[in-house]
């Protein structure tokens, strides 16, 4: 069985191989009620594989839980290496790569001013992963906490057509995303403090 997030996205794809494998959901909104039920038939002899709609699982998408739960079964799990945004996010954005901090996604609501104020004493380059729809907010945001002048990048839809890296401080890369609509996966590079 394969678990997706998203079985129409992975469809596709299984689709354009030929792939018939039976598929299930597994996100955000259900893994927690189902990891068991996951494992107990891994733990039995079914093979599941994990994927996401985009980047590793694990990696701020869902499969934390799952692999968790089958290490402290002592149910195996095998890793196949993947794409996963903030590689080349990092790479392209001229930022020191040798000490960083993933952030993921900022917290919505509850304990984001909080973890802003975490990252402002930062010394590591900082990645962050936002939605399309917050990207300005959280440029703002990080501008307040961090400084407008401090050096950032913001790479959307990295190995895809539309693949965008704009670098610059805070301040032009709001200035810069407030002119038009924003879409795609994004990735948010920060330099540390100085």
């Amino acid at each position: 069985m394969i678990l997706a997030e998203d079985t129409r996205v992975t469809g596709k794809l299984l689709k354009h191989y030929g792939i018939e494998t039976k598929m299930a959901t597994h996100h955000k909104f259900n893994e927690h009620k189902t990891v068991d039920q996951i494992v107990e038939q891994i733990a039995a002899g079914r093979a599941i594989a994990l994927v996401s709609d985009a980047g590793t699982p694990g990696i701020s998408d869902p499969g934390f839980l799952l692999i968790r739960a089958c290490r402290e079964k002592g149910v195996k799990v095998k890793t196949l290496p993947g794409a996963t945004a903030f590689i080349p996010a990092l790479v392209n954005s001229g930022i020191p790569s040798d000490r960083f901090y993933f952030e993921g996604f900022l917290p919505q609501k509850k304990g984001r001013k909080s973890r802003l104020e975490f990252l402002t004493n930062l010394d590591q380059t900082m990645i962050l992963y936002e939605s399309p729809y917050r990207l300005v907010k959280t440029l703002k945001q990080l501008a307040e906490f961090l400084g407008g002048e401090r050096n950032a990048s913001v790479s959307r839809e990295l190995t895809k057509i539309y693949e965008e890296n704009v670098n610059g401080t805070l301040s032009y890369l709001i200035d810069y995303f407030e002119k038009g609509s924003v879409k795609g996966e994004i990735v948010i590079i920060v330099e540390g403090i100085k």
